[in-house]
């Protein structure tokens, strides 16, 4: 057993040793060159996507899927956020305060089988077409965003046309793909058939957009079909455009809430999001029927 004296030694010199570490310079900034610095976390600047699905006409069972769908590339890809609305408030560049985004904070707009007549004064008509056309943001449309704002022109020059029935409804549709560079469709073969409802539209033509999928004019039943009134057999299935400084995508495909479990069609409009958000290139010039589709009608 340690005498008193001995204790007070030892402690003496353990409060010694201790002071003269903590006093010493070297010793401290060698402490401090071994210490692993603290992790740094890369920086990532997220895009923000609005997604609208408003419907003031049919409502598609889809909706809901294709939003959901959105949400979660956005999240699992972290390329960006998403905000999903089923009214218009927020297509303004109007301060609306309370927290809420308006056009100025987003980066691509996109209308999920929107249909009718949408809840949108002048202002928000005007603030939403400049979004597109003067700030250079991008636009996605699917499905029955086709079939949205018929008394509303400009709306109609901004997508490429507008819905004009659906001849064969849902049905297997034989599509081919007439630009396999474009980043959206580029892992779609050149020919190859979707269950999916495909619009026929009208006030469109081909030399004002870049086709990219359209339907096989050789692989379609014309017979006792009044709904069908293209009399060119032109039915487009996808395609790119520019309004303005905008880039705008639009398909008809994701009619049935099926489609939005089918990784095609999911990296179809990932892959346009993306496109439409800058993020990768694509062409937006018109092109000629493909020779085999134009002899066939």
């Amino acid at each position: 057993m340690l005498g008193s004296s001995t204790f007070r030694f030892l402690l003496s010199a353990l409060i010694g040793l201790t002071i003269l570490g903590q006093s010493n310079p070297i010793r401290a900034q060698l402490d401090q060159k071994n210490t692993p610095p603290p992790p740094h976390t890369k920086e990532i600047h997220l895009k923000h996507v609005l997604v609208i699905g408003q419907t003031k006409g049919f409502e598609h069972d889809s909706v809901s899927a294709a939003m959901a769908a959105i949400y979660n590339m956005g999240r699992e890809s972290g390329l960006w956020d998403t905000t999903m609305r089923t009214d218009t408030e927020l297509l303004t560049k109007k301060d609306l305060g309370r927290n809420a985004k308006n056009l100025n904070y987003f980066d691509v707009l996109i209308f999920a089988s929107t249909t009718g007549e949408l809840d949108m004064d002048a202002d928000q008509k005007k603030d939403m077409l400049s979004f597109i056309k003067d700030d250079g943001k991008g636009f996605v449309g699917i499905h029955a965003a086709l079939d949205t704002n018929y008394t509303w022109p400009e709306y109609g020059e901004m997508i490429g046309g507008w819905f004009d029935q659906h001849p064969w409804m849902t049905f297997n549709a034989p599509i081919i793909n007439e630009d396999p560079s474009f980043p959206a469709v580029r892992h779609f073969p050149g020919a190859f058939v979707k269950y999916d409802e495909i619009y026929q539209p009208k006030s469109w033509s081909r030399d004002n957009v870049n086709v990219l999928l359209s339907l096989d004019p050789s692989k379609l039943d014309y017979e006792n079909n009044p709904r069908i009134h293209r009399t060119d057999h032109d039915f487009p299935v996808a395609w790119s455009k520019l309004y303005g400084n905008g880039r705008v995508f639009y398909s008809t495909l994701g009619h049935t809430e099926e489609s939005w479990q089918d990784p095609d069609i999911r990296k179809m409009y990932f892959e346009a999001i993306k496109w439409a958000l800058r993020m990768t290139e694509g062409s937006t010039t018109s092109h000629p029927r493909p020779a085999a589709s134009a002899s066939a009608h």
